[in-house]
């Protein structure tokens, strides 16, 4: 029982931090579903990465934000990808005492990806469309956490915005069907989105993005568990760098991301997860302000965390240091 306890919460396996003859295994859990935002955990596993790093992964899929948290801080999982701000906000907000022993090593997407769509010729084409209308998003997700702060930026009464908890592979059909007005989702999942109401009306997507009033937050990371961190710092760097090595030949290679993606899970089609993986390339590369691929700037976070505190997102006194580790980073 002591061996099973200390592999669901820190990784163990090896007899010290460092790659060797024996094996560290470890739970990780996708940012939502398998999609291809997702595809380089895959890339990790199957091009070699991680067992080259002593490493070897189970791969659950996850769901959102605040579902991942809870996830990792029940032991399930070691490592997780999902939404930064969603999960700073989950964890730091002012409503919010959620789980906190995590911090970020790995950024995938240097800027939100999140947004909101709508068919063309719903009467939404700006921000303030949006009152007296109903959104679907997945439950707990960092759309609609996020909200308030952008219908505060975007001149939104967000008191007149009805939400609805919508499975995210049902989000397009959903939209198509008429039953919401619009829906909440990341920027990258327009393909999909689009394939539905191109099919049901032949209608293409409106998009309002978020990162049009909030341009300083990340999007998607990788976090771990502090108490590996602490434990294990080797094993945490080695993880990091497989994925990151990962994530580079990922957006080199969607067309073949996208194929192994379908051929593990198959119900992800491989065009679809390939084109995700496109769109979302300019997020993963982006060189802004000195950012490199994987990486994220002290200096921007702070700048990040003072715009959360100023819409009312977080509380005063969060840190850099309490959501990134530096050190792995």
């Amino acid at each position: 029982m002591a061996t099973v306890a200390c592999a669901a919460l820190n990784g163990c396996g090896g007899s010290d931090d460092k790659p060797g003859t024996s094996v560290d295994h470890v739970t990780y859990l996708t940012a939502f579903g398998a999609a291809g935002r997702d595809a380089f955990v895959w890339i990790a596993a199957e091009k070699g990465y991680l067992r080259s790093a002593g490493i070897d992964v189970r791969i659950q899929l996850g769901k959102a934000a605040g579902e991942n948290l809870k996830a990792l801080s029940s032991g399930q999982a070691q490592f997780a990808a999902l939404d930064l701000t969603g999960a700073m906000i989950a964890a730091f907000g002012r409503q919010n005492s959620g789980f906190k022993d995590f911090r970020a090593v790995l950024a995938v997407h240097q800027h939100t990806l999140v947004s909101i769509m709508s068919e063309e010729g719903s009467g939404i084409t700006s921000p303030k469309d949006l009152e007296g209308k109903t959104i679907a998003a997945a439950a707990n997700g960092v759309n609609q956490l996020l909200f308030p702060g952008y219908a505060k930026l975007a001149g939104i009464d967000a008191s007149k915005v009805k939400w609805v908890a919508v499975q995210p592979v049902q989000l397009g059909n959903t939209l198509a069907s008429g039953k919401v007005d619009a829906l909440s989702t990341f920027l990258i999942g327009r393909p999909t989105i689009e394939k539905a109401t191109l099919q049901a009306h032949k209608k293409k997507v409106v998009v309002l993005p978020y990162s049009e009033y909030l341009p300083d937050l990340f999007g998607n990371a990788v976090i771990a568990r502090t108490d590996l961190i602490k434990s294990k710092p080797g094993l945490v760097e080695r993880f990091r760098g497989a994925m990151l090595k990962a994530l580079e030949y990922t957006v080199a290679h969607p067309d073949e991301a996208g194929a192994l993606l379908h051929a593990k899970q198959p119900a992800t089609a491989a065009d679809a997860a390939s084109e995700e993986i496109k769109l979302m390339t300019p997020s993963v590369t982006a060189t802004d302000g000195g950012s490199v691929v994987g990486a994220i700037d002290r200096a921007r976070m702070a700048r990040t965390i003072t715009e959360l505190q100023k819409i009312g997102l977080l509380r005063p006194g969060v840190t850099p240091e309490d959501v990134v580790d530096f050190d792995v980073m």
